[in-house]
């Protein structure tokens, strides 16, 4: 099966530029990059693809047992980079993806040479001298609306996760990508985001990596982004004057000038 039909792949920007792979997270396509991509495009080469699943890509190649853990959508990121032929490039992974994006690096450094991390989240359960931001109870509750009524789930959550609540339209757009998402896909996928423990993967990152976090968020609180700092040797955290789980949405040209400023600094 082809990899660039199968993650529907999409590449645009300066073919001379560093490449730049967004990935996005749980619920969503590659849409939700189309107000950075424009900025990043500008003087970068930009790959856009879909997590088989999700998006316009191939559903006949979703295969539950590859995608209950975080290693197949890693094999996935990992796979567009071979297809393309990517080398040193920087990956962009947005909430869960931020720990796919971990994954993906360890397997093929070659071709991801540095990570940012846009909302982060290794581990979103509270326990002795961490706070995720949910307890076990929250998650189980969580998951059970999820599985029983996705789409009222996906209207319940979606302005929540987004937290913009003056810009409604933004909690809207998220809701319907959510609703645009085969209920038994999600909820494989929304198991392997909650219930994940990655903290341990995060001591072996060696590449530059840039954490962005905003400086209020249901989902990743700010806790999570200094852990996550913290934890990764010579990371760079900055905290964006955004509100929300998705500031690409909400603050898209904080973010795109967050990471092109990043990126010119790999090439200083």
């Amino acid at each position: 099966m082809s990899i660039q039909r199968r993650n529907n792949i999409r590449v645009s920007g300066r073919t001379s530029g560093r490449t730049v792979v967004l990935a996005h997270g749980f619920g969503c396509d590659q849409n939700m990059w189309r107000l950075v991509e424009p900025a990043l495009a500008k003087d970068y080469r930009v790959v856009l693809f879909d997590y088989v699943g999700a998006g316009r890509s191939d559903l006949s190649a979703w295969q539950e047992e590859r995608y209950s853990s975080l290693e197949g959508y890693a094999r996935d990121v990992v796979e567009v980079c071979e297809e393309l032929d990517l080398r040193d490039a920087v990956l962009v992974g947005h909430s869960v993806s931020a720990m796919v994006g971990v994954l993906a690096r360890a397997a093929a450094p070659e071709r991801i040479g540095s990570l940012v991390m846009v909302c982060p989240s290794p581990y979103y359960i509270d326990e002795d001298g961490y706070r995720g931001g949910f307890t076990a109870e929250d998650i189980d509750e969580l998951l059970e609306s999820l599985e029983s009524n996705y789409l009222g789930w996906s209207a319940a959550m979606a302005p929540v996760i987004m937290g913009n609540p003056d810009r409604p339209e933004l909690g809207e757009e998220l809701a319907n990508s959510f609703c645009a998402t085969d209920p038994d896909i999600a909820r494989v996928f929304a198991r392997t985001t909650f219930l994940s423990d990655s903290r341990k993967e995060l001591a072996d990152v060696t590449a530059p990596t840039l954490i962005l976090e905003c400086e209020q968020d249901a989902i990743a609180p700010r806790e999570v982004g200094a852990y996550v700092h913290s934890a990764i040797p010579g990371s760079e955290l900055v905290t964006l004057a955004a509100t929300g789980h998705c500031p690409q949405l909400s603050a898209p040209e904080a973010t795109a000038s967050a990471i092109s400023s990043f990126v010119a600094d790999l090439e200083r």
